[in-house]
């Protein structure tokens, strides 16, 4: 059973391969991202400065950062990565969205300067959620996001029907496989190769994003993580060749 993933092209991708073969299944590889790094370093003085992901943690833990004060995380995959390069992490949200941050820190953030240290492709849910509360925010984008031009190879076998699941990690990943079957002139054939396939999605907004294109999405996993996207997903594929073929 072939499963398509589209971690960026490093470190993340490579354990993606090694976790759906511990599974039992045949990965895809099929980066969705590349990650073009600004160069920019999020400000010292902001009472709260957030990161929203591992990529963006690594960036200014090479460069160095240290927050003067709140370090907040949108995720444990997040915070995990900023304890592990030194950090303290001081907030993490029981739901692991934008929604879900500013939410959690709606009654402290009036009238505090919030730092946001993120990627080129941020919600405004979160930036514009945190101002609304009172906050006085500034963002800081630390990395550009971009589809390999040689991605691709999964949208050829969901139009031949030949992809048993496609695991998308971000909004971004279900644009760009739209995007590279688009450019091979299979967008209708990849999105109807979907149908019998196993699809799942990181959060709500990721499906959200997969059903306003058409995707009909399989498994949404209560834990945010790419293992559990993954487990989730390949427990499914396993449930349905046990009981066979709906008929």
């Amino acid at each position: 059973m072939k499963v398509a993933v589209f971690r960026p092209a490093d470190e993340r991708i490579e354990r993606a391969n090694d976790l759906l073969v511990s599974l039992g299944v045949e990965p895809v590889a099929d980066p969705m991202l590349a990650i073009d790094t600004t160069g920019a370093v999020p400000r010292t003085d902001a009472e709260y400065t957030i990161l929203t992901s591992k990529t963006g943690v690594e960036i200014v833990a090479d460069v160095g950062w240290e927050p003067e004060r709140k370090v907040c995380a949108i995720g444990t995959a997040t915070a995990d990565a900023l304890r592990a390069a030194g950090y303290q992490v001081d907030h993490v949200p029981g739901e692991f969205s934008s929604t879900g941050l500013v939410a959690h820190l709606a009654d402290e953030v009036p009238g505090a300067r919030v730092e946001v240290a993120r990627s080129d492709h941020g919600s405004a849910v979160l930036t514009d959620g945190l101002a609304e509360h009172g906050a006085y925010v500034h963002e800081t984008i630390l990395y550009e996001l971009a589809r390999p031009p040689e991605a691709g190879r999964s949208a050829e076998l969901a139009a031949d029907g030949d992809l048993a699941a496609a695991l998308f990690t971000s909004s971004l990943t279900v644009e760009h496989f739209l995007e590279a079957a688009t450019e091979r002139g299979l967008h209708e054939a990849a999105i109807d190769g979907l149908e019998s396939s196993v699809v799942g999605t990181i959060g709500e907004p990721t499906r959200a994003t997969a059903a306003a294109a058409g995707i009909e999405v399989d498994v949404v996993p209560a834990e945010a993580t790419f293992d559990a996207l993954a487990r989730t997903a390949v427990d499914l594929l396993d449930e349905t060749a046990a009981n066979g073929p709906e008929t």
